[in-house]
């Protein structure tokens, strides 16, 4: 588990992560927002179900989800994954150039909290 308790994420910032995907990852998760029990953005690719699942927390209570079916990670490959914080929206560019939008539901404009859970060894990341 990798986690940043003071990112100084804000409106119109792009964060880019690069690392590597465990050769036996079922999935990973990638959490912004304030703390664990309030995410603005939890990006979660499930392997065993080939599909993105974007969702948001508040006060330890999960929201709706929101599904991707273009799943274009792989097992065992490094990648880069890059985040954008919008006023109004998170889009989030796969590394073959798809991009995954998920609304800033708690019109957060400043991330204090990353953290990445699951099979991705983060290599590098830059805000």
């Amino acid at each position: 588990k990798f986690e940043i308790f003071n990112l100084d994420m804000k409106t119109g910032d792009t964060l880019k992560l690069k690392g590597h995907v465990s050769d036996d990852a079922d999935g990973f998760s990638i959490n912004l927002g304030c703390r664990s029990s309030d995410l603005a953005l939890h990006f979660n690719p499930r392997f065993n179900e080939s599909v993105i699942v974007c969702n948001s927390r508040c006060s330890n209570a999960w929201q709706e989800e929101h599904r991707d079916n273009h799943l274009c990670f792989s097992k065992g490959s490094s990648t880069k994954i890059v985040i954008e914080m919008l006023a109004d929206k998170f889009q989030v560019k796969l590394p073959d150039g798809h991009e995954v939008v998920f609304p800033n539901r708690h019109c957060y404009d400043k991330i204090s909290y990353m953290s990445i859970k699951g099979g991705f060894r983060v290599t590098s990341f830059k805000l």
